[in-house]
């Protein structure tokens, strides 16, 4: 949530009245066609330029202006046949931006800069900042036009979230913007001529310096605010408060501010005393201020915790997207925007639809609607196909689409549902059958190949690759992990020469490269290496789901080397490396990863700079990490945590046939949790221990109990007719085999 919108980059309508070595009437036609120009008068300014190129046929600037004028006359609704003829001027001059080491003719400049306007519009950023950072080396000679060049990088470096350049490009701007005032003033008096025209002008200079001075600190505004640095922030608020009043621009701003403090209800406030109704349609600014405004309610109550409010203001924020592309003629579908056609230029920023459709997907994925929100991540992935996180969360969809859900997961309360699964005949006859092994694992695609976009696991195998393969490759061995990773470079949108990043920006630290992940904001080393930690996790998870268990215990191993791992994480890697580790007949090994003291912390929180992933959010920032809670089915404490090693490890002990330590290790377990917080699979084992034991009648009072009972008789030790599968995190254990005597249960 940030201002309202981006400053339009300038006039791109240039004359030729200073051109040297011109007659008096070439310039009396340039200056008609300018005029007339400048009045609206397109069909005369043409015909100006037609007669001034006879009489100079070799000047391109002539041809250049004609092409701006023809793309005003179409209301600036073709920018594609624009882009072409600057781009045939460009090859016809000979030159290229990277090869320029001089802009002596300031024509020249003219022509590249509207060259990078219109990749601005094109969302080409790379492109266009290649472009402005070559021209912002050449600025000194004329004042003006600098402050335009600045101000057109300022909106791509926050565009690319690079605000320490955006700062000091402000800085410069300022610098600028003090020294033509002061310029002005100073001619202004020597001239001791204060008639009613150059008091006139005067006023209009004035303006523009106090609307220029009102921009910068709106920007100042956005760059703290993307930096998370919240007391530059405020003292820019007031800034912006007093030069802006209370419009939309500056209470998004302010909205903003109060939003990256927690203060959500005066977030919510500031929002709704801002006047959007005032605000100027999207064919004039290119925004819809309606969309950001419902987009801003979702993020706010996301970060609330309301997330059915939030997808309830998402959808709203998409109807409005969707209206809005209506009028423009782009039918919501963003085909008209992709060909630069039939769509005013400074609209074609307008479609926020794939952004607003990622925030949808993690609304839905946090209240519970997997495929729901699959649908509408998948729509936006074939724009952001680039961001790891976006293939993590589609992961995330096709593993809770296909984990299903038990009573106790949902109400937190003991279920037979998780031990019986039926009952067969009546009286004498009655018959229990006892839960599947595969009543939990689901075949979304059976039969289908895993390529398919379906909410299946083999699909999400193939998400998990994709997160893993645009992660940058780390430094496994550094000696110093606090040092910035080599392999860790810029987004593609922002590649440069170091000699031009340095001259736009000063000092860039190792440390501060990241890597892109639209249509959230760039991932940072710290953020790079929590989200590898998470990918690795959910890989491993679904390689156990699919029955690769080399694979899974190969992601386990990784996921426990890394080297800034959180306590839940740790937890997951030992139980997935265990339950591989079993299903390859591996007991030792896996009793080894089973020992309860490996657990110290089972907490969710992660680091500050992961919690800022999601809350930098701009005028559409998409949602990320907050206000999340823990699963029921997640361990609460250190001690349920350890509990849950345990149960586990007696399942492996069980294996090994070491009946006696299986039981120590599944009574001592069930004393340190609550008995509602048992889980079925350990309900299960203890009916088979005491069938080992040939305990039968205390094995039928744990099934219609639905909870652990200390055994009344000693250990035995018959032979083992079945071994049963240890508790695992996503599978349950295999039924029994049911003796005769399990026929002669009561129905109670």
């Amino acid at each position: 949530m940030a201002e309202t919108g981006s400053d339009q980059a300038g006039d791109m309508k240039h004359d030729n009245i200073s051109s040297p070595g011109i007659s008096d009437q070439e310039k009396e036609m340039a200056t008609n066609a300018f005029e007339a120009f400048n009045a609206g008068s397109y069909d005369e300014s043409l015909k100006n330029l037609d007669n001034l190129q006879e009489l100079n046929k070799d000047d391109y600037k002539i041809t250049m202006n004609k092409a701006i004028t023809e793309f005003y006359k179409s209301g600036q609704t073709t920018t594609s046949t624009l882009k072409q003829m600057l781009t045939t001027l460009k090859n016809q001059m000979h030159t290229a931006v990277e090869d320029i080491d001089g802009l002596d003719d300031v024509e020249n400049s003219i022509l590249y800069y509207n060259q990078a306007v219109i990749h601005y519009h094109m969302r080409q950023y790379s492109e266009a900042i290649s472009i402005g950072e070559k021209l912002y080396q050449f600025l000194e000679p004329f004042e003006k036009f600098a402050q335009a060049v600045c101000f057109l990088l300022v909106d791509l470096y926050l565009l690319t979230f690079q605000p320490e350049k955006a700062l000091h490009l402000l800085a410069v701007l300022e610098k600028l913007t003090v020294k033509e005032g002061n310029s002005k003033n100073g001619k202004g008096e020597s001239a001791n001529s204060m008639n009613k025209e150059s008091a006139a002008l005067k006023a209009e200079f004035t303006a523009m310096i106090e609307a220029a001075k009102s921009k910068m600190h709106q920007y100042k505004v956005r760059a703290y605010i993307q930096m998370k640095s919240l007391k530059a922030c405020k003292r820019e608020i007031k800034s912006v408060m007093n030069t802006s009043g209370n419009s939309a621009p500056s209470l998004f701003l302010k909205s903003n501010f109060e939003y990256l403090r927690g203060n959500y209800r005066k977030a919510v406030k500031l929002l709704n005393s801002s006047n959007i109704a005032e605000h100027p349609g999207p064919l004039k600014t290119g925004e819809c201020v309606r969309c950001m405004f419902w987009n801003n309610l979702g993020c706010i109550h996301f970060a609330m915790g309301k997330h059915n409010l939030g997808l309830f203001y998402f959808k709203k924020a998409l109807q409005e997207n969707d209206n809005t592309c209506a009028q423009l003629g782009d039918g919501g579908n963003g085909q008209a925007a992709k060909m630069f056609t039939g769509i005013p230029m400074c609209a074609l920023l307008a479609n926020k639809r794939y952004e607003l459709l990622y925030n949808c997907g993690i609304q839905l994925l946090h209240i519970g609607r997997p495929l729901a929100a699959f649908e509408c991540l998948m729509e936006a992935v074939q724009v952001y196909h680039s961001s790891p996180r976006l293939w993590l969360r589609l992961a995330e969809c096709c593993i809770t689409a296909n984990k299903g859900s038990t009573e106790q997961e949902t109400k937190g309360l003991p279920s037979k549902k998780g031990i019986v699964q039926a009952v067969v005949g009546q009286g004498y006859h009655r018959k229990i059958v006892l839960a599947s092994q595969s009543t939990q694992n689901t075949i979304y695609s059976e039969g289908q190949s895993a390529a398919i976009p379906v909410a299946s696991m083999e699909f999400a195998a193939i998400c998990l690759r994709n997160a893993l393969l645009l992660l940058p490759e780390h430094q496994q061995h550094d000696s110093n992990p606090d040092n910035g990773s080599k392999s860790c470079s810029q987004p593609g949108s922002t590649e440069s020469g170091s000699e031009t990043s340095d001259a736009c920006s000063g000092k860039t630290q190792e440390g501060d490269k990241f890597i892109p992940a639209a249509p959230s904001s760039p991932l940072r080393k710290q953020e790079v290496e929590n989200l590898r930690c998470s990918i690795l996790a959910c890989s491993a998870y679904v390689a156990l789901a699919l029955g690769d268990n080399l694979m899974a215990l190969n992601h386990a191993e990784k996921l426990l080397h890394q080297t800034k791992l959180s306590g839940s994480l740790k937890f997951l890697g030992h139980l997935y490396a265990a339950e591989a580790l079993i299903s390859l007949d591996r007991i030792s090994d896996a009793i080894a990863h089973l020992n309860p003291e490996n657990v110290t912390d089972v907490s969710l929180g992660v680091s500050s700079t992961e919690q800022d992933q999601g809350s930098d959010k701009g005028d559409l920032e998409p949602v990320e990490s907050s206000g999340k809670q823990t699963p029921l089915c997640y361990p609460s404490s250190v001690s349920s945590a350890r509990a849950t090693m345990l149960f586990n490890l007696g399942s492996a002990y069980c294996l090994r046939s070491e009946y006696e330590k299986a039981r120590k290790c599944l009574h001592q377990a069930a004393s340190m949790v609550n008995t509602k917080e048992i889980p079925p699979e350990a309900i299960l084992l203890g009916v088979y221990l005491e069938l080992q034991n040939g305990n039968t009648q205390l094995a039928l009072q744990i099934i219609k109990r639905n909870q652990l009972l200390p055994s009344v008789m000693p250990i035995s030790s018959p032979d083992l007719r079945k071994k049963p599968l240890p508790f695992q995190s996503s599978q349950p254990v295999q039924p029994i085999q049911t003796p005769s005597s399990f026929t002669q249960v009561q129905r109670k």
